[in-house]
C-alpha cells in the first residue's frame, strides 16, 4: 500500500468525525433524528486489511464522535459491535464473491452496496439505541428511532457516497 492510501482513510476519517460533530450532532429533524454519516469509515475501509487494525480503528471513530458528543462510549461500542460483525455481514451479503482475493466493493452491484450499507446502519443502530435506552419495556422507541434515524442516515449516507464517487472511465 503506498502512503497516499494511508492519508486518504486518515482524511476521510477526521473529515467524517468532523462533520459528524459539527453539522449533524446539531440537526435533530422531528425532535428524534439525528444522522449518524461517520459510519460511512466503516464502510468505505478496505476490505482485506488487518482487521485488528480495522476494529482499532471503529473503537476510535466512535470514541472521538462519543467524545465530542459526551455519549459516554454508547458510538465506541457501536462501532467496534458493527467493525467486527463486518465480515459476516460481507458473507451474508456478497456470498462466495467475498472470499476472493481480487474481491472489491466497487465491483460489486449497486443492490448488494446498498444492502451491506443498509445492513451496517440497522445493526449499529439497534446497538447505539438499545443502549442508550437501556429498557426493553420500550421496545417501540427503541424501534421507532431504528427505523426512522436509519433511514435518515442512509439517505444521507447514499447521498455522501454518490457525492464522493470516483467514476473510472
Amino acid at each position: 500500500m503506498t502512503s497516499s492510501y494511508y492519508y486518504i482513510n486518515f482524511i476521510r476519517f477526521a473529515l467524517l468525525v468532523l462533520v459528524q460533530v459539527l453539522v449533524f450532532n446539531r440537526l435533530n429533524f422531528f425532535g428524534f433524528i439525528n444522522p449518524m454519516v461517520y459510519i460511512l469509515f466503516l464502510y468505505w475501509y478496505p476490505i482485506k486489511e488487518n482487521r485488528v487494525v480495522f476494529i482499532f480503528l471503529g473503537f476510535l471513530l466512535g470514541l472521538s464522535i462519543d467524545f465530542f458528543s459526551d455519549t459516554m462510549a454508547l458510538h465506541a461500542a457501536s462501532t467496534v459491535t458493527i467493525a467486527y460483525l463486518r465480515p459476516t455481514i460481507m458473507r451474508f451479503v456478497f456470498g462466495v464473491n467475498y472470499e476472493f482475493q481480487s474481491f472489491k466493493l466497487s465491483n460489486t452491484t449497486r443492490v448488494q452496496q446498498i444492502t451491506f450499507l443498509t445492513l451496517l446502519i440497522v445493526t449499529h443502530h439497534v446497538m447505539f439505541f438499545t443502549l442508550e435506552i437501556f429498557s426493553l419495556s420500550n421496545l417501540l422507541l427503541i424501534l421507532k428511532k431504528v427505523i426512522f434515524t436509519g433511514i435518515a442516515t442512509l439517505i444521507l449516507c447514499l447521498l455522501f457516497g454518490s457525492l464522493f464517487s470516483v467514476k473510472k472511465e
